[in-house]
């Protein structure tokens, strides 16, 4: 304890050193509808500021963020701030019914956090339904005054946001897909910085450009902004070197492709080293449901244009991987490790004070009209982990709940273990009925504040096998070792990097495998853990951790704010 007060301490001291070098970022959001023209139509979506993508936060660490949002739009909305790990300001993390009751139409709230101990590229976007189809923007967080990148400083940077697009109203889509516990309908296109590019129809011109200079190199802060899939990523003839990911640096590593699910953010640096002329940089869905499943199988395409080159030659265009390219996907997501020793590098803890394993799994919720439901075996999609499906209250949100004591919202019971061993990704046992049926209720995990948790997340395959892009809310994690088929808590604990781990705060955890992360749970507050496939969301594929207040008022969670939005 008396440690502990030391560090306490030395943080205040050099928080009152930096504070003159700090500044205030302000924003104001205007939520409302607009008409944009995509794909040869007129269509009505809701955006920030009337632009897609919403508008840029660029800060330096340890700015104060204060966004006021306004919502003019019909529907009710909440802002995440996805990355951004919310140092004792959990009122201001977003996720409807778990950090605050959404914002109702025709009212106000105002978002206010300090960017503490992180650097990197992190985004903005809705966390009510599927509205982060078009309520999203780039968070850029620059390095201290005075403090430099760990590599060269680039020539320019940009940020690239990979999005994805409906011809259709968004949330009556999902609405539609809910009704009948079916499967999501599958988008229309996919996009750069709110581009489809010359592939797809009446868009020649909606395309994205970067004009770069040869022997210049340029910083691409990457964005996956998609709600329902991961994508492959190439700039023909180019290689890319991989500085950084989820706002966490890395070893430099040289590759030709980038792979990236929903939520997911790179910083890659591009020399322009070839010869003068054009190239594409392109994007499709790396695909892990099984083949004969449809899904949105287009590219997406911008083109990288060097000075002083002829317009009359065509770009060359890279080779994709496979949809199914699960190899080239694994040595991707394996091949990257932290930089140890770099700037807000966290030392990875070899011990654990609780251990977890959680199965994540899709699943079937009971149909009530036999024959009414279009999801597997007649049923209704489902998911869960350690056999749960998260139900979120309604009436109040959890972190009020907590901070208020309130009984009879949520119960803090959520399994350590699953209820039942099985052979996990035994794929023999993806329809059976005694393990393919989760009830669905509001159980948290309560963890005492400053302890260590170790967790092994193992997918399964009941339903189907699939990847699952997981993201952890005030926090990010070191991930020590993921695999394919199921967990051996022998075998693969030799596997763990304790060394330079990876620093993540969205996992891509493999199709039919497991991955094992580590984080200090240091920030009370009530945090919320899901699967980032927006179509998991609202079946269930998620849970919360509530972190107990520290044993002082500046280790606790503070009271929220006046304006905080009631249910």
């Amino acid at each position: 304890m008396a440690r502990f007060a030391i560090l306490v301490s030395i943080f205040a001291l050099f928080a009152a050193s930096s504070f003159a070098s700090a500044a205030l970022v302000e924003h104001f959001f205007n939520v409302e509808e607009v008409t944009v023209r995509k794909l040869c139509r007129d269509q009505v979506i809701t955006a920030v500021n009337g632009s897609l993508p919403g508008p840029p936060i660029v800060a330096r660490e340890g700015d104060t963020v204060v966004v006021h949002v306004r919502n003019k739009s019909p529907y009710p909305i909440t802002i995440h701030w996805h990355g951004i790990v919310q140092l004792f300001s959990a009122w201001a993390d977003g996720p409807e019914y778990v950090a605050q009751c959404p914002i109702k139409p025709g009212t106000s709230y105002t978002y206010r956090f300090n960017i503490t101990g992180q650097e990197g590229t992190f985004w903005w976007h809705a966390h009510v339904s599927t509205l982060r189809a078009t309520l999203y923007g780039v968070i850029v967080v620059r390095p201290k005054y005075g403090r430099t990148y760990p590599f060269p400083k680039p020539y320019q940077e940009i940020p690239i946001l990979l999005g994805e697009w409906w011809n259709g109203n968004v949330v009556e889509l999902e609405q539609q897909q809910l009704a009948v516990g079916g499967p999501p309908i599958d988008s229309d296109a996919y996009t750069f910085n709110g581009k489809p590019g010359d592939l797809y129809p009446c868009s020649k011109n909606d395309i994205f450009k970067l004009n770069v200079r040869r022997g210049k190199t340029y910083k691409l802060r990457l964005v996956n902004a998609a709600l329902n899939k991961q994508h492959f990523l190439k700039i023909a003839n180019h290689n890319l070197i991989v500085v950084a990911i989820d706002g966490a640096y890395t070893k430099p590593y040289v590759t030709d492709v980038i792979v990236f699910g929903p939520g997911q953010t790179v910083d890659a640096l591009l020399t322009a080293n070839q010869p003068i002329g054009s190239y594409y940089m392109a994007a499709s869905p790396y695909i892990t449901i099984p083949k004969g499943v449809p899904f949105d199988n287009t590219t997406t395409r911008g083109i990288i244009v060097y000075k002083d080159s002829k317009s009359s030659h065509p770009p060359m265009m890279p080779v994709l991987p496979d949809f199914y390219d699960t190899p080239t996907a694994h040595k991707f997501f394996t091949n990257l490790t932290g930089l140890a020793g770099g700037p807000h590098w966290v030392p990875v803890s070899r011990h654990a004070d609780e251990h977890m394993f959680v199965t994540v799994s899709a699943n079937i919720a009971l149909c009530a009209k036999p024959g009414t439901c279009q999801g597997p075996l007649g049923h209704r999609f489902s998911a869960s982990m350690n056999n749960v499906s998260f139900l979120p209250p309604n009436k109040t949100s959890i972190l009020e709940a907590f901070y208020y004591n309130l009984s009879k919202i949520y119960m803090t019971d959520f399994p350590s273990n699953p209820p039942l061993v099985f052979n996990y990704t035994d794929t023999r046992l993806s329809n059976d009925m005694s393990l393919i049926v989760a009830p669905k209720e509001t159980r948290v995990k309560r963890v005492k504040f400053n302890s260590t948790l170790e967790i092994v997340l193992q997918n399964t395959a009941l339903i189907g096998v699939e990847n699952h892009p997981f993201h952890l809310h005030g926090y990010s994690f070191h991930i020590l070792a993921q695999g394919f088929g199921n967990f051996d808590n022998v075998r693969d604990r030799k596997k763990f990097n304790y060394v330079d781990p990876q620093i993540r705060h969205t996992l891509s955890l493999p199709v039919g495998g497991w991955a094992v992360i580590t984080f200090q749970a240091n920030n009370p507050g009530i945090w919320l853990f899901h699967c980032h496939l927006e179509e998991h969301v609202p079946i269930g594929m998620s849970m919360v951790f509530q972190v107990d207040n520290g044993p002082t008022p500046e280790t606790s969670l503070p009271p929220p704010p006046s304006d905080l939005p009631k249910c």
